[in-house]
């Protein structure tokens, strides 16, 4: 019973509360781990669905829902309400996090099902016959795209927890080295990201597949913000910038012909079909509100007002919307005028929470809170700052590139130019609060910012009166979380 338990928990099988059921219930095409289990490229496809299910499935794991901002709640630009049934948010949003909190278990079991599925295609491809060379293209897109979905959840939990299991080979039976498996430093983790990526890189075609999946252009992009990352805490490896500018420029140079731009905001944050697979998606997770309803969907409601009927998970923090560059970026960000039930209006500041919401996520119809909107795990805009402050890091001083980049963004968001002139510090400290202001509330890079730069503490130094507050002084001890509590007790070496 106890190994048969850890197998589902330790491979991300585990759901939250009535969620080891829907794990029983599902197809288990993208599950099963047998030697000959998987014997033609279609079940080779079915099992990397099964990797992409490990992180859309709503209210059970992965990013489809307000997690993705707790996960990064220890930024300044997220918080939540200091009452109601918020208490995991408030966790996360004070640094009091304790290894039961559901929102880091569904990152985590999420990330770890992914991997699982991932082994899953990676053990399994080489046997898989094929007689043409078109059949020989379709196997190694698959396989590059799990060696991408690998590193993907490897980056994300390495982040997050630091030292954690790295298990890459499938497993078909438990053994007591798999029952007491040791955590690995994040150096050696970090190794496997690096590796996945390259071949991915090599693997995968020029052209995405379909919309919400990786081409050869994302496997470059996520290998060049693995770079800068490793440059930055806890590994500092400052030789990883010029690697990290090297590998985004890459993208940039070919972006025809990966098919990736930046598009009009008004676009990206439409709320409806227009916004889904646009060129700025450089690697998303596509959802769906046809299958299930709310199963595999994304919602708006987590960062809606309670006047007009939202969940109230996240919100602005106020100095953070108060420093926030006016413009077309912050008008369309930010959802500041609240409208209630009789069709009148408030302002965010004589709100029930006092707050700006976000308006980025709304969906176009928000009486409907399910929608198909993507979650963007990576966005152009996002490769054309790494290079700018990869570049200035790497070389001291930012070069016209770096500048053309930077102020491709700034034009965008309605603002002026950049002007030339500024030592490659500064040049890349503008980099980092322009990434503050472009990622706002998105989950996905600000938290990470901070921590790599050590900044996590002087970011949440000054919060404004009405903002929620660190309990105790943060520590390195901070930047990661503790290990889920299921998984923990059943392995005392995690």
């Amino acid at each position: 019973m106890i190994m048969k338990k850890y197998i589902i928990i330790l491979f991300c099988a585990a759901e939250l509360s009535t969620g080891c059921k829907k794990f029983l219930d599902e197809n288990p095409k993208g599950l099963i781990t047998d030697a000959n289990a998987i014997q033609d490229i279609p079940g080779l496809d079915a099992a990397l669905t099964g990797a992409y299910k490990g992180v859309t499935r709503v209210w059970a794991r992965g990013f489809l829902n307000a997690s993705t901002q707790g996960f990064s709640m220890g930024g300044d630009d997220l918080t939540t309400i200091p009452g109601g049934n918020k208490a995991e948010f408030r966790q996360l949003d004070q640094f009091d996090v304790v290894s039961t909190n559901s929102h880091i278990a569904m990152i985590w079991n999420g990330c770890y099902k992914m991997i699982q599925g991932a082994n899953n295609v990676l053990a399994n491809a080489p046997k898989i016959k094929y007689k043409t060379p078109a059949d020989k293209a379709k196997i190694d897109g698959i396989v590059g795209e799990a060696h991408f979905l690998r590193a993907l959840g490897y980056y994300w939990v390495v982040r997050g927890w630091g030292s954690i299991p790295l298990i890459t080979d499938i497993v078909t039976s438990v053994t007591p080295d798999i029952l007491n498996i040791k955590k690995t430093e994040p150096k050696d983790v970090y190794k496997v990201i690096e590796s996945d990526l390259a071949a991915a890189e090599s693997l995968l075609p020029t052209t995405k597949r379909d919309p919400g999946r990786p081409n050869q252009g994302s496997a470059k992009a996520l290998l060049a913000d693995v770079y800068l990352t490793e440059a930055g805490w806890p590994i500092k490896d400052v030789s990883k910038y010029a690697l990290s500018a090297a590998k985004a420029k890459e993208v940039i140079d070919n972006e025809t012909l990966y098919n990736f731009n930046l598009v009009d905001l008004s676009v990206l944050w439409a709320g409806n079909a227009t916004a889904i697979g646009t060129k700025e998606e450089v690697m998303a997770f596509h959802a769906s509100d046809k299958f299930g309803g709310s199963t595999n969907s994304f919602t708006g409601a987590p960062t809606t007002p309670p006047e007009e009927g939202g969940w109230e998970d996240y919100e602005s923090e106020i100095n953070f919307f108060y420093n926030f560059p006016a413009g077309k970026r912050k008008d369309i960000t930010f959802h500041t005028i609240f409208t209630k039930s009789d069709g009148s209006t408030v302002t965010w500041q004589n709100s029930i929470d006092g707050h700006p919401y976000y308006g980025k996520f709304r969906i176009e119809h928000n009486d409907r809170w399910y929608s198909s909107m993507p979650v963007h795990m990576m966005r152009y805009a996002h490769v054309l700052l790494i290079y700018a402050e990869a570049q200035a890091r790497s070389e001291g001083t930012p070069n016209t590139m770096a500048y053309t980049c930077m102020n491709r963004v700034r034009q965008r968001a309605g603002l002026p130019d950049l002007t030339a002139g500024l030592a490659g510090a500064a040049f890349a400290d503008s980099v980092v609060n322009e990434r503050a202001w472009e990622f706002a509330g998105e989950g996905t890079t600000r938290w990470f910012d901070l921590q790599r730069l050590e900044l996590v503490e002087t970011a949440n130094a000054n919060k404004n009166v009405n903002d929620l507050k660190p309990i105790g002084a943060i520590t390195k001890d901070d930047y990661w979380f503790p290990i889920p509590q299921m998984d923990a007790q059943i392995n005392p070496n995690l």
